[in-house]
C-alpha cells in the first residue's frame, strides 16, 4: 500500500490521479477527509499529523509514504519512527529548490532543510524531490480573470521555472515505487524560465484573450492578502520569494526529462489543461 500526506494539496491531489492507474492499494490522508473528494479505490484517512500517534494503526500494510512537509509541520518526526515501527519500508519527501537556491525568507528554506534531515537519518529508503514553483500557484489569479483582463500583483518582472503538478507526479510515483535510486535527491523545475507578467500572457492565449500584469506595490498585495484572512506566513513566504526572483530567476534543470524520458510539460500546456478554471461560472 502507498499513503500519501497533504492529499488534498497540488501534488497530493495529481498523484492520487495516477496511482489507482498502477493498481497499488493507496490511503489518502488530510486533516478533513470526510469533506475531500478521493478517486474510487482511495481509502481516505482523517488526522491530524502535527500529532502523528494515532496514525500506528493506519500504516499498517503501508510500504511507501509520501511526505509533504507541510501537511506533517513539527510532527514529522514522530510520524517516521513509527513508520518504522509499523515496517513502511520507502519515504518520498516534497522539498523546495530554496534548500540548494535560497529566495526568500530563510526560515521557510530552513523548515524544508529540517524535513530533509529528518528523512535522511530515519532509517526508511529515502528520496528527496525538491520542487520549484508550481504552476499550479497561476490559479490564485483564477478571480481576477475571471472578471477582468488585468491581473494586479507585485513584483511582475520575478521568473521562476514553474512545475507542472503532472510531472511531479509522475515523478513521485516512480520514487514510491522504488523506481528510482535510494538516497537520491532531484532539483525539479519546469522548462522555462517565466516572469508574471509572461504567465499571464500564456494564460490569455490559453483563453484566446489579451491578459495584462498591472504591478502593484508590494506592501498593498500583503494588506489585500490579509484582508482576505490569510495568515501573515502567506505574504511573508509569497513576497519574500518574489522579491528575491525578480533580482535573480529561480534555476532551470532539465531532470523532469532526465527522469521521465521525455520533454517536461510548459507553463503553457499547463494553461491550456486548466482553462476551466479560469473561465466565468456558467
Amino acid at each position: 500500500m502507498i499513503m500519501i500526506t497533504g492529499a488534498s494539496g497540488v501534488v497530493g491531489r495529481a498523484v492520487l490521479k495516477l496511482l489507482p492507474r498502477e493498481n497499488l492499494a493507496v490511503a489518502a490522508v488530510t486533516r478533513g477527509a470526510g469533506s475531500a473528494v478521493f478517486p474510487e479505490g482511495v481509502r481516505a484517512v482523517s488526522g491530524d499529523l502535527f500529532r502523528p500517534g494515532w496514525i500506528e494503526g493506519a500504516l499498517d500494510g503501508v510500504e511507501a509514504l509520501q511526505i509533504s512537509p507541510r501537511a506533517t509541520g513539527p510532527g514529522l518526526g514522530e510520524l517516521l519512527r513509527i513508520a518504522v515501527k509499523q515496517g513502511v519500508r520507502r519515504v518520498v519527501l516534497l522539498s523546495a529548490t530554496t534548500v540548494e537556491h535560497p529566495a526568500g525568507e530563510a526560515r521557510f528554506a530552513a523548515r524544508f532543510q529540517h524535513a530533509e534531515d529528518l528523512v535522511r537519518d530515519s532509517g526508511l529508503e529515502w528520496t528527496i524531490l525538491r520542487l520549484a514553483d508550481f504552476a499550479a500557484n497561476a490559479l490564485a489569479w483564477a478571480p481576477q480573470i475571471r472578471s477582468g483582463d488585468v491581473v494586479r500583483g507585485a513584483y511582475g518582472r520575478a521568473a521562476t521555472s514553474p512545475l507542472h503538478e503532472a510531472d511531479i507526479a509522475a515523478i513521485a510515483v516512480r520514487a514510491l515505487r522504488g523506481s528510482l535510486r535510494p538516497g537520491s535527491t532531484h532539483t525539479l523545475t519546469g522548462p522555462q524560465s517565466l516572469d508574471q507578467v509572461a504567465k499571464v500572457h500564456l494564460i490569455g492565449a490559453a483563453l484566446g484573450r489579451a491578459l495584462s500584469f498591472q504591478e502593484l506595490p508590494p506592501e498593498h498585495i500583503r494588506e489585500g492578502m490579509l484582508a482576505q484572512g490569510l495568515p501573515e506566513e502567506v505574504p511573508d513566504r509569497l513576497l519574500g520569494s518574489l522579491a528575491d526572483y525578480a533580482h535573480r530567476p529561480g534555476p532551470t534543470t532539465g531532470t523532469v526529462e532526465d527522469l521521465l524520458g521525455r520533454p517536461a510539460r510548459t507553463f503553457a500546456d499547463w494553461a491550456h489543461d486548466n482553462v476551466a478554471a479560469f473561465l466565468p461560472a456558467a
